[in-house]
């Protein structure tokens, strides 16, 4: 099979995906209410989708094509109100973060749709334990070649995506000591990790081409690289952020990816090269593991600095860019944050530090997505 043309698309739009909890209202473990809510939320127009995921516990909504975070979030706002009105219905809840804070992996059950059964054969257990909840964030680029300049030159960038969302600090009942535990769980299928350092698209056709010689790869949902190309949006994808506890930090995730990416077209002010990639896990791990407290190593330089520096230094950068996007509000929620040395993974953690139970954190957490 060879890899689809690289369609067109409107440079830095922008098309968001949260994959979201389906939560009991009595201990708040995951239930299996995907089918139902799906059943509820079809007689409700809306824009984007909303579709199921790998088990039945996992729903998953998009926007459709935006051109600012504001409005990213006009289109989150009305879907996650239907979301929320359905759940009511149904007496469960909708809950953000990046895992199920006790729920057992060996509990859950794959969704029932041919996909899900091919990767479960494929992976086992793996599938599973995929019960995580990620937003993805795609951004338009002008061409395919510029496509890959964006994606490379955004994996710079990961480890402040990465401390930014953090909202996955609990897995099986414990805390993992990770801000990102979400990511450990990625990082175990076979294809996960980066993309090639290919800065021309003849040469990912050609990456591509060997790939599916040898019989591992059918389309470009077999790589689960934290960011991908998508020619048939003519978008790149930024797979990394966890699902943050609410539909404005998830926008305000959006609006900063849109203003790096209007940095990168205007300035052009780096060329990446492969020796990027040589600290790309150190930093990608410090990211998970301490959140804005990582260590942040410059690829170019091999500087070391605290992650949260090299944030705020960027965030001084792209505010030209971020004014023109409409995304200073964005800037600010988030610049706010770290400077308090604050994430999602930080409010959890506070939250169970208080009750002494995660129940009652995820209880908390789902009135804090339903804007409560």
């Amino acid at each position: 099979m060879s890899l689809e043309a690289f369609h067109h698309s409107e440079p830095l739009t922008l098309g968001v995906e949260l994959e979201l909890q389906l939560v009991n209202t009595h201990d708040y473990d995951l239930a299996p209410y995907a089918e139902d809510m799906l059943r509820l939320m079809h007689k409700t127009p809306l824009p984007g989708s909303v579709v199921p995921e790998m088990t039945n516990s996992m729903i998953e909504i998009s926007t459709d094509v935006c051109h600012s975070c504001s409005e990213v979030l006009s289109q989150l706002t009305p879907i996650r109100d239907a979301l929320v009105k359905s759940a009511d219905k149904l007496n469960i809840a909708v809950v953000g973060g990046g895992t199920h804070p006790f729920q057992q992996w060996h509990e859950r059950r794959i969704y029932d749709k041919p996909r899900f059964h091919e990767l479960s054969a494929l992976y086992g257990y793996l599938t599973k334990q995929f019960t995580i909840f990620g937003q993805h964030v795609h951004i338009g680029c002008p061409d395919a070649d510029a496509a890959l300049l964006m994606l490379h030159r955004m994996s710079r960038y990961i480890p402040h995506c990465i401390a930014l969302s953090a909202s996955s600090p609990y897995v099986q009942g414990q805390d993992t000591q990770f801000d990102s535990a979400r990511l450990n769980s990625v990082f175990a299928f076979p294809l996960s990790g980066r993309a090639p350092c290919v800065l021309h698209w003849s040469e990912f056709e050609t990456y591509f081409d060997k790939m599916t010689h040898t019989g591992v790869v059918k389309s470009m949902k077999d790589f689960y690289w934290d960011i991908r190309p998508k020619p048939e949006y003519g978008t790149i994808e930024i797979r990394v952020f966890d699902t943050p506890l609410t539909i404005e930090r998830a926008a305000a995730l959006a609006g900063y990816v849109q203003s790096l990416g209007a940095w990168f077209l205007h300035e052009q002010p780096f060329t990446p090269e492969e020796d990027d990639y040589l600290v790309y896990t150190y930093n990608r791990f410090q990211a998970c593991r301490f959140g804005l407290d990582a260590v942040y190593v410059d690829p170019p330089t091999g500087t070391h600095m605290q992650l949260r520096d090299h944030i705020l230094q960027t965030m001084d950068k792209i505010a030209p860019y971020a004014e023109a996007q409409g995304a200073t509000g964005a800037l600010q929620l988030l610049r706010a944050d770290v400077e308090a040395g604050q994430n999602d993974a930080r409010w959890l953690r506070d939250r169970q530090r208080e009750e002494q139970m995660l129940a009652e954190v995820s209880r908390q957490a789902s009135l804090k997505f339903r804007g409560a």
